[in-house]
């Protein structure tokens, strides 16, 4: 026999070896969709024969008695079957996971069988065991294909699936193999597609756990799947060659040479020193170019940042002995940290000594990793969540001085907001109960719930600041009090020091003014026994101070604000005050007194700290206790001989509380004759259960809505108008806190003044059910664009206006934000009414001319909130691009120093100003919220609403607090007693 007969005989056996094995897989795949399809057509065949022509009665009624039957045998026949194939193959069970990892196993140890393989030539006979070892693996994939093909609902998806189809290309050539006995590479290396089901395996043993390495682990999958069953087509077909040129066209490459080939041709590389010569190949690598370049452009960059990216934001915090550092966590965007920054480091004096370390839930963006480089010295970024104690770990909380949580004031939905946060601060208090916890939350009925957490202590500086019952409580009380956020902001908030120097004398005084802020110290013990006012003038004319309020101790756990409070409390033994002053070193003068060193010395720059001991003795806060219990019976006594009965007194349980009671003096603090005085001047008042609050019935809706008839709806005077920009689907806004300032106990009935609310009554459905039990409101159906809406409240006759919105709207133009405040505001300036000669409106008066025969104008106070401060160069035309005026200077403007313009920005300071003082923001909350204690908190978080007390007269305490009010300089302040015990001075 001739070679060339030889060569065609081999040829012919390798034609009709490869033709068998690539039959076997393909007549088993096309043959079983036919099936699958034919069967799918019968049974609709089946069930449209049933339907159209059984039609007989005789014969519907005998399918009705056998069908039902034979249905249910099927259906519990299938169930218990299907149901326990299911189950065996479902990953909760520990048999379906031990049957996944070891399919995953298997089709790995075939993968690597292949690979050996791949030294022979692509057909070959065996003379190794690989064989039958591999045939043992594809045993085993057939018995697990048949009971996957069992459980599946939908057979055809399942005949699809791209892990079927690795089977039906994969078992039979093996199973043909076996039995002729020679072996065929063919299309084996499909196994490699198995490692798509890495990620789920990894999920299975608890390897993979966050997002980041659930999503390396897919990534990694599909470039090492894609790569190698790419290798394997390339190492088949070049070494097989095209089978229409009798595979004259082959060369001999190894697997590794066919990786390295889709290696540079996936990276674009392309050297050229391996090519492939095949038609086959050619095509498939044109295909291969444009999907490899598409997975190498996004899976390897993806991969890089994962793995390498990330690792410096996942270090752990070093601890430096001596030197502080909080830990900020909540909302770390680019907005709120450069806030944070700017307030913390404008707070700092000197030299900055405490570290900040921010903990970020996702990664910092190119703007933010900018900003903590630019602050690098003392900020620090981790990738991390407070809600994971290793996280905690790796920034070391519990050596931390304090930790802050910032909220996202601009949140469409501020219940998810306050929630997070609170399960934050729950996470860090759990872990380290003793750690300094400073909470930002929008909604204030959700403080009780961080009361609730048991190591939860005010002692110990953990604080809430609630961003609407402050915002909207520097709004109320500035329509009473008008410029009152312009003083609190100047005395609460310190600012960093400019050196731009302003021309003349408004801008001077404004600097100087801004000198003054609000301090606290202890007071020396040579003040016990002292009333307050004896106190408050000493401090004045000795000490050069202004003592402005006390922490006073009414019990071992009852601590409460007071502020300006009546000559009946006296001061005990380490009592805390509050001073407005320059500096620390001022403040430490109240001190530092001593009667037997300083009582000589008029210099108060001379008092100085001294080491005498020859100090009077004085009692201690037990007896003190004991003395106001005597008081207190004497009190009673008294209010025998007047007549009026003992159980109208509110008597505060003694029972320990996690927050203060702000601005409510203690029984001992009043005098019978003040407690008459009050009880006869307002008798019939209805107060709220804790008598802190005006209270009424619920009034209905429809009650509470204005008619409008003609011009005016009713002849409203002195009131405050309230312009709502709102509708269904707007975030509310919280109108109960700007309603509870202006309804506190503290005030008469007849002082408090008529709140009409104009906006859509859509939103103020929402609303209502909050605030239905507070006297004296009115609904007006309108808008703050419609001048007729505006005049039909009387605008013309109210006392303040103000402009309040919840069209928070996603933009990346803030001047949007604010559009319709804007707007309203322009419109109500625009609005001119002629005024009278009477002097109640001399205040308001607004000449076109100078000449004194023009006609006046009354100018409408308005009160508008900006969400963002740069708007304010809409409404203050003094203001423009050109002015130079800087961000942060912008309240120095005349329209922010009237007030006339109200912006939440300057409560971020808050949170450093309470992490420097938290007594601080306690009595600012004492001002402006009207007070409040811990039962009308956790009334207000249990039902949402006040409820009324028909035993009014009862509060005499809640009653005699503090209130703000505007005071003629006329007036003589000391020659009324009331006025003094129960106005703050401005």
């Amino acid at each position: 026999m001739t070679s060339t007969n030889l060569h065609e005989d081999r040829t012919f056996c390798t034609k009709y070896v490869q033709l068998a094995f690539i039959l076997s897989s393909l007549s088993i795949f096309l043959g079983g969709l036919f099936l699958i399809v034919a069967a799918r057509v019968a049974k609709y065949a089946y069930k449209f024969i049933s339907k159209c022509i059984l039609s007989t009665k005789g014969e519907q009624k005998q399918r009705a008695q056998w069908l039902p039957k034979m249905r249910q045998i099927s259906i519990r026949w299938k169930g218990a079957f299907l149901e326990s194939v299911e189950m065996m193959l479902s990953a909760q069970t520990c048999v379906g996971r031990v049957l996944v990892i070891l399919v995953f196993l298997l089709s790995i140890g075939s993968l690597i069988i292949y690979f050996i393989n791949c030294a022979f030539p692509v057909e070959h006979y065996f003379t190794d065991h690989t064989l039958s070892i591999d045939m043992s693996f594809n045993a085993f994939f057939l018995f697990y294909f048949g009971l996957r093909f069992m459980a599946a609902n939908n057979k055809l998806r399942f005949w699809l699936e791209l892990n079927s189809i690795v089977d039906f290309f994969t078992i039979p050539p093996i199973c043909v193999a076996y039995y002729l006995k020679r072996n065929w590479l063919g299309l084996r290396f499909l196994r490699a597609l198995r490692l798509l089901e890495l990620p789920k395996i990894l999920q299975f043993l608890k390897i993979t756990r966050t997002s980041n390495s659930i999503k390396l682990s897919k990534l990694l999958a599909a470039v090492l799947s894609t790569w190698l069953t790419a290798a394997g087509f390339i190492h088949l077909v070049e070494n097989s060659g095209d089978p229409w040129v009798h595979h004259q066209n082959s060369q001999s490459l190894s697997y590794f040479d066919c990786l390295y080939l889709t290696m540079v041709t996936m990276s674009t590389v392309g050297f050229g020193d391996v090519v492939t010569k095949t038609s086959l190949g050619r095509i498939f690598m044109i295909f291969f170019i444009i999907a490899g370049l598409v997975l190498f452009a996004n899976f390897i960059p993806e991969i890089v940042d994962i793995v390498g990216g990330n690792q410096q934001y996942r270090d752990s915090y070093e601890v430096v002995r001596g030197r502080k550092y909080i830990v900020v966590c909540g909302d770390i965007t680019l907005e709120s940290v450069t806030a944070f920054l700017r307030n913390f480091l404008a707070q700092d004096t000197g030299d900055i000594c405490t570290e900040i370390v921010f903990l970020g839930e996702t990664l910092p963006s190119l703007e933010l990793e900018t900003v903590f480089k630019c602050y690098s010295a003392y900020t620090t970024f981790f990738h991390g969540s407070a809600l994971n104690y290793k996280d905690l770990k790796r920034v070391a909380m519990g050596s931390a001085d304090a930790c802050l949580i910032l909220a996202d004031t601009c949140s469409s939905d501020p219940y998810v907001e306050d929630t997070s946060n609170i399960m934050r601060a729950l996470s860090v208090k759990n872990h380290y109960p003793k750690m300094r916890v400073i909470i930002q939350i929008i909604q204030s009925h959700k403080k009780v719930y961080l009361a609730n957490i048991p190591s939860w202590d005010w002692s110990r500086g953990d604080s809430i600041i609630c961003l609407s019952e402050l915002k909207l409580g520097f709004i109320a009380q500035s329509c009473l009090v008008p410029g009152l956020s312009t003083l609190l902001r100047s005395l609460f908030i310190r600012q960093k020091s400019t050196k731009v120097k302003r021309k003349g004398l408004q801008h001077r005084n404004v600097f100087d003014g801004n000198d003054y802020k609000v301090m606290t110290h202890w007071l020396s013990n040579d003040f016990v026994d002292m009333t307050f006012p004896d106190v408050c003038r000493f401090c004045f004319v000795k000490l050069d101070l202004v003592l402005l309020a006390i922490e006073f101790r009414s019990g071992v756990h009852e601590n409460s604000i007071l502020v300006n409070p009546s000559a009946q409390i006296k001061i005990h033994r380490n009592t805390m005050g509050f001073f407005i002053a320059k500096s620390k070193v001022e403040v430490k003068r109240a001190h530092f007194y001593c009667k037997a060193c300083h009582s000589d010395i008029d210099n108060p720059e001379l008092i100085k700290k001294c080491h005498c001991r020859s100090k009077s003795r004085t009692r201690s806060f037990s007896e003190c206790c004991e003395d106001k219990k005597v008081q207190d019976y004497e009190m009673i006594r008294q209010l025998h001989k007047l007549k009026i009965p003992q159980e109208t007194l509110y008597l505060p349980d003694r029972e320990p509380v996690k927050s203060m009671s702000l601005g409510v003096l203690p029984i001992s603090g009043i005098t019978p004759r003040t407690a008459a005085l009050v009880i006869e001047e307002d008798r019939n008042a209805l107060l709220d259960s804790t008598g802190m609050f005006h209270w009424c019935e619920a009034v209905p809706l429809e009650q509470a809505i204005l008619k409008h008839q003609g011009q005016t709806t009713s002849p409203l005077h002195d009131h405050i108008v309230v312009c709502v920009f709102g509708d269904a689907n707007s975030t509310l806004i919280g109108l109960r806190n700007f309603v509870m300032p202006l309804r506190a106990s503290n005030f008469t009935y007849q002082e408090l003044k008529d709140i009409v609310f104009v906006g859509s009554l859509e939103y103020m459905k929402r609303e209502w059910k909050f605030i239905q039990n507070f006297p004296k409101l009115l609904l007006f159906p309108g808008s703050a664009l419609s001048c007729a809406d505006l005049r039909a409240v009387n605008i013309r006759y109210c006392t303040m206006c103000t402009i309040l919105s919840s069209n928070l709207r996603a933009s990346t133009n803030p001047t949007l934000v604010d559009t319709e405040s804007i707007l309203a505001t322009l419109n109500i300036r625009s609005m001119q009414f002629k005024c009278s000669s009477t002097a109640g409106e001399a205040v308001g008066r607004v000449r076109t001319l100078e000449n004194e025969s023009q006609p006046s104008y009354k100018r409408i106070p308005v009160i508008t909130e900006l969400n963002a401060t740069s708007n304010v160069q809409f409404i203050d035309h003094n203001i423009s691009s050109t002015s130079h005026i800087p961000g942060q200077e912008l309240d120095l403007t005349t329209t922010f120093s009237s007030e006339a313009i109200f912006s939440d920005s300057f409560l971020d300071s808050l949170l450093s100003t309470t992490y420097r003082n938290h007594h601080i923001l306690a009595l600012l909350q004492t001002l402006v919220t009207g007070g409040t204690n811990p039962e009308l908190e956790e009334q207000l978080a249990e039902k949402n609403m006040l409820s009324g007390s028909f035993n009014s007269m009862a509060y005499v305490a809640p009653r005699a607090r503090c209130k703000l009010a505007l005071v003629p300089l006329s007036k003589r302040l000391l020659t009324d007693s009331r006025v003094c015990n129960c106005s703050a001075p401005k």
